[in-house]
Formats: C-alpha cells, structure tokens, sequence
C-alpha cells in the first residue's frame, strides 16, 4: 500500500538449501478463507529454494546480477516440475515465479490436500487479507510556485555533488508503485524507453496488475473500466498518482519550469505496477520484483538480467488488509535477499505510523536485506509520523529503520505536469535511492556492491541521538531505532565513495583497500576488497611506535576500528593480507 496516502500503505556452482522453518503446511489463515470460499488464492512454497552465498564473491553488478538469475530460474524450473504438472492436468491456471521458488494459484481446499502430499512443496499461503484497518493518514498536497531545488535536496547537500558534474548519469532507478506517468515533463527525459527517435517500453516498464482489487475498494461491478489504467497496461501509466510523485523525488527535472525536484535528475528510470490503486498482495510485490531482477518485455516474456536497475525505490508497505503477516513474510524475505545477492540497492520506506516504537512492522521495511528510510523535517529531526523500530512482528528485534532522509513538505511532480508538497517515509526513500545513483556515477565500479554502498551512506551521515529511547537505545546510541545511522549527507557520501573507488581499482598500493574517514574523531573503518581473508593492521606513531594492533576478521566489508583513546595528531598504518600490504597515513582530530 502506498505510504503517502495510507498508513500502512560464471564461477561457483550453487548449492540447494531447504529451510528449518518450512514444513509441509497450511497456514491456519488459509483453512479459515475455505470455509467461506470454494477457491482461495494461494502462494505454494517449494522446500528448495537456492543458496545464492558465492554471488557475494563475484564482482560487477552483471556478474552478480547473471549468476543469480541462472541459479534462481534453474532450481525453481527443477524443482517446480511435478507441481505445474499436477496443476496442468487439473485444468488450474497458475503462476510460476523463480525470484522466489513458489507457485501462485487460486486452489480449492482438495487440491491443496492432494498437492499436500507433494515431498517438494514447503507450505500454502494465504494472499487475501486478513485484516480490514480503516486508518488513513493524509498529507496535503498543494500547488506551489515553482522554486529551483527543494529544501530538502538542499539539506542533504546534493548540489554540491551536481556543481561536481555528478548526477546520477548512467545509473538507473526502478520504481516499483503504482506505476508511472511516462511523459509527465518532470520524469519523461530521463526514462531509459525514451529514445531519440522513439519509445520503447519493452525492458523499461511492466504492469503487475491483472485483475480489480474489490476488497479494499469496494468496486460494485469487477470491470477493468473501474481502474484508470486498465489492466496489464502495455504503456507506464499511474493508477494513483504515487508512483509518479516518488520517482519526481528520485530524478525529476524540468527545465522549463525551473524545477530541479530530483536528487539524481542525471539517472534514468524504469518502472513497475505493484498496486491496483494504492492496494498491492504479496503476489504483485513479488512480481515486480522479479521483473526488476530480470526485465521483460511488456508481456512479461524474454527476461534479460543485465537490464536490471541499480537500485529500486518501494515506497509502499504490505500489511495485512494486503495479505502480509508474519505467517508468510518469508516469502517476500527471500525475494529481497534474492535481489540484494543480485547485486541490487533495495530501498524501502520504513512507513508512516510513528511516533510509537516497534512502528515498523510491515514488509519489505522489517528485513535486514532492506534499506530502510525514516523521514525528517526542514528543522532536521524526525517526522513525528515516521515509523520506528525495533521491529518486533517478526520477533527479530532488528535495529530500524537503517538511515533517514527528508520526507516533510517535499515539492515534486504530479501526473498533470503540476507541482506539489507531500509528506512521509515515501518521500524520504526516493531522496536515498538518488543518492545511490550519485555515488554509482561517482564510482561505477562500485556497482553491485551493496553493502559497501550501503556502509558508505550511513557512516558519512548526520548522526542523529534519539529524543525517545526504544529497543535498546541508550541517549547516544547510533544507530538508533529513530534515525538509524542518522540523516543522509549526499556531498559526504560522495566524497568517501571516491576513496573506496580508488581502493577497488587498485590504487592504493598492491592491496585493494581503504581507510576512513581520515582525519577521523572517535573511529575509522577498513574496507578490504578481499574481505573474506582475515589481515592485519598496525597503527604506528611518527616515532614509529606500535599504538594500536589488530586483526580484521574474514567475512567483513568493513572493520570499524575504535580510536577515541589515541590523542589527536598523525599516525601511519600498514595492513598485511594475504601476502600483500596496504600502508598510508592517517588523522585522528578533536
């Protein structure tokens, strides 16, 4: 559901794993929907789902993003065989996925028996909702006369990363929402089936939505005719208007009318349809998904991974008037660990029901593999309706949201070429997806590395102390369950995705390596390209005394090495890894 609106709104062989927590069951939720239904929509989970872990070893986006689909379609095509037989010979239309390996069909409680005794299948989950929440939050959006850059944008510092001739060029963003308006002037140049002599919307855009969502919106007559934009839209088309307003965020520009609305206006886009009018299922978040790991054509045939986006931006939320609960959320968790091992930024609104703590509580924001963004003000502390963590739905306790951004009175686009304010988490996430293309233009080898885009933004940011302590926050905790690692800062950010690039690229002698910030305050982090190999770093004094020594252990991006007890002034490190060294000075200052 979209946020702003509502509430909740190659090298190695792959091995096969099975989960401990899979067993051949049906969720009780889906028990309760036969008693009422002859058919209820359910997603078959298979056993087998592939171990994607070596992707972390390869290097370069495509290379990751390749494996990942081969792995992903070769274990889903095995092992879904005798399942799409069965369904086949009942006469059962059904969807096969592989961004997950599940199956979506509308099943009578006897299939579901009879598939039940199928060895390959994990569980049958509900779709339908469970849950009828009323409670809306609205935020107004009105027309304003235009202003060259929001204050948002200005906060962050992204125009000083533009005065740099960096803006997000050659990265692309997906939004995956209620679908876009193509041509709304603020959005049209930068959509990557823009071409110079025509359009083309194969690869670039896919409509998820296949049927009239009746349950929350009470339509009297199922018609296509009752959604603006039909029903497997073969052009990008908003149903709602969201869609359009998150990407303006991301990239918008509009020359014409002195509108730099975008924190990246230099990216491009793609986009996916995930909500029937503000209203998405576990299925049409999935299937978007999937279509971002591997676009297709408009028909949803002839998957090519290296089309994949950068990073995608979900301003949405899946709660249970959706059909999300904790009894299938590892549906969508798989799906989003499958796209961040494919070497894709998964950004996602932590959602719009603070103040309290445990406020985030809703796919995809709750999972570790999620970047997930709260929103601040122009006085630069957190909106009081931006959610906060722990998250506590999946007993996990996990430390959210990740990082924040501006999502208070945000002017961008509308469908109508128009220019408006809005407010929430969903605005926030698009300031961090941008940013994600700034750093990639800055560094494009940097591309497909996740964690170290992720790490980078969330050391080079405004740290940000909790007014209201939650989970285990402590005063001066960071991160915290409010702010995360605190406020984005885009010109930072940059900067230090500079030194990591330079280290990637073998610049900083015979070891791929870096550390910083330098000058540093209380601590500083190594970044080691062979991160799976343990070193070691000393930290010397100009006399050429031994001030600290350590191992960085294996299986680590990033080693955060503390130094507030080292009085301020130069020292010279040297790390030995693996037979090679790495050596430089570095600054610790008050």
């Amino acid at each position: 559901m979209t946020y702003t609106f509502r509430m909740f709104s190659i090298l190695f062989a792959a091995f096969l794993v099975s989960f401990s927590g899979f067993s051949q069951t049906i969720d009780p939720v889906l028990a309760d929907q036969w008693k009422t239904h002859e058919k209820a929509p359910v997603m078959i989970l298979m056993q087998e789902q592939a171990d994607l872990s070596q992707a972390k070893l390869l290097r370069g986006k495509l290379a990751k993003t390749s494996y990942v689909f081969e792995r992903l379609n070769a274990v889903a095509g095995r092992s879904q065989a005798r399942v799409r037989a069965y369904l086949k010979g009942e006469g059962i239309d059904f969807t096969p996925f592989w961004v997950v390996n599940m199956i979506s069909a509308d099943l009578t409680r006897k299939q579901a028996d009879d598939l039940s005794s199928f060895a390959e299948i994990a569980s049958f989950l509900p779709v339908l909702p469970i849950e009828q929440i009323d409670t809306e939050i609205r935020q107004p959006l009105q027309s304003r006369t235009p202003q060259a850059v929001p204050w948002g944008i200005d906060m962050v510092r992204a125009p000083e990363v533009w005065l740099q001739g960096i803006t997000g060029k050659g990265v692309v963003i997906g939004g995956q929402d209620t679908g876009t308006k193509w041509d709304t002037k603020a959005i049209k140049e930068q959509y990557r089936g823009n071409l110079t002599d025509t359009v083309v919307h194969d690869y670039n855009w896919y409509d998820a939505i296949h049927e009239i969502d009746t349950v929350n919106h009470n339509d009297s007559i199922v018609m296509p005719s009752n959604n603006p934009c039909g029903l497997n839209s073969k052009v990008p088309c908003d149903d709602n208007g969201h869609g359009t307003l998150t990407l303006g965020t991301a990239i918008g520009l509009d020359e014409e009318a002195d509108e730099q609305i975008g924190m990246a206006p230099g990216a491009e886009w793609i986009s996916c349809r995930c909500m029937e009018r503000g209203y998405g299922t576990p299925v049409t978040y999935t299937e978007c998904f999937q279509f971002f790991l591997a676009p297709t054509d408009v028909n949803g045939d002839n998957p090519r991974p290296e089309m994949a986006p950068d990073v995608i931006n979900n301003s949405w939320a899946c709660p249970p008037m959706e059909g999300c609960h904790p009894g299938n959320f590892q549906v969508m968790e798989i799906v989003v660990n499958n796209l961040r091992a494919a070497g894709i930024v998964v950004v996602v609104s932590a959602g719009n029901t603070g103040p309290g703590c445990g406020s985030v509580s809703t796919p995809a924001a709750i999972f570790s593999s999620s970047f997930a963004v709260g929103a601040t003000a122009s006085n630069d502390t957190i909106w009081r309706g931006s959610s906060r963590g722990p998250v506590l739905v999946d007993g996990s306790g996990r430390l959210k949201p990740d990082i924040t951004a501006p999502g208070v009175r945000i002017r961008t686009c509308w469908p109508d070429d128009s220019y408006r304010d809005a407010t929430g988490t969903s605005l926030a996430g698009p300031h961090v997806a941008g940013l994600v293309a700034l750093i990639l233009e800055a560094r494009p080898e940097l591309a497909g590395e996740v964690d170290v885009i992720e790490e980078i933004i969330k050391m080079t940011a405004e740290a940000k102390p909790a007014e209201v302590l939650c989970g285990n926050d402590m005063l001066d905790s960071i991160p915290n369950n409010t702010y995360g690692y605190g406020r984005i800062d885009a010109f930072r950010a940059v900067e230090y995705a500079k030194i990591v690039g330079s280290a990637i690229n073998g610049q900083d002698r015979s070891l791929e390596m870096a550390i910083f910030p330098n000058p540093f305050v209380n601590e500083f982090r190594i970044w080691r390209k062979d991160f799976y190999e343990a070193g070691q770093l000393w930290l010397t004094d100009p006399l050429g005394r031994t001030m600290k020594y350590t191992v960085p252990p294996g299986e680590e991006f990033f080693t955060i090495i503390a130094g507030q007890d080292m009085p301020s002034g130069h020292y010279y490190y040297r790390i030995i890894q693996d037979g090679k060294t790495g050596s430089g000075k570095l600054v610790r200052i008050d």
